[in-house]
């Protein structure tokens, strides 16, 4: 079942994970939003600057580290996602706790492990 997902932090570099991901969740057919600082492409994806508003958000995996978080809070909780998945350097007990009290699911997990294992 495809989940969609906003990647927020995603990097026009390819060797950057926010980027690996952004390509394997698009392998495992979940539709996929990249969200970042600077616009331009991945595999034909436009990454998206700013907050921008998208509906139907299944999951945002964060790629942006716990001080550059705090400016999207809001945004984050008001795409009112099922989950929220914290990758590795992007732990956040502040949102964890925020998420859940409005009833998000939250994950410490890896992105790419998680579509490794069919976990996802």
């Amino acid at each position: 079942m495809s989940k969609k997902t906003l990647v927020l932090g995603a990097s026009l570099k390819p060797e950057r994970y926010s980027n690996i991901a952004t390509r394997r969740l698009k392998k495992y057919a979940h539709e996929v939003v990249p969200v970042g600082l600077r616009e331009g492409e991945i595999e034909g994806i436009s990454i998206l600057k700013g907050q921008p508003e998208v509906e139907g958000i299944d999951t945002v995996t964060l790629y942006l580290n716990p001080k550059r978080q705090v400016e999207y809070y809001d945004y984050i909780l008001g795409l009112n996602p099922k989950r929220i998945i914290f990758n590795p350097g992007t732990e956040n007990m502040e949102l964890v706790e925020l998420a859940q009290a409005q009833g998000i699911e939250t994950e410490i997990a890896c992105t790419l492990v998680m579509l490794s294992v069919g976990n996802y």
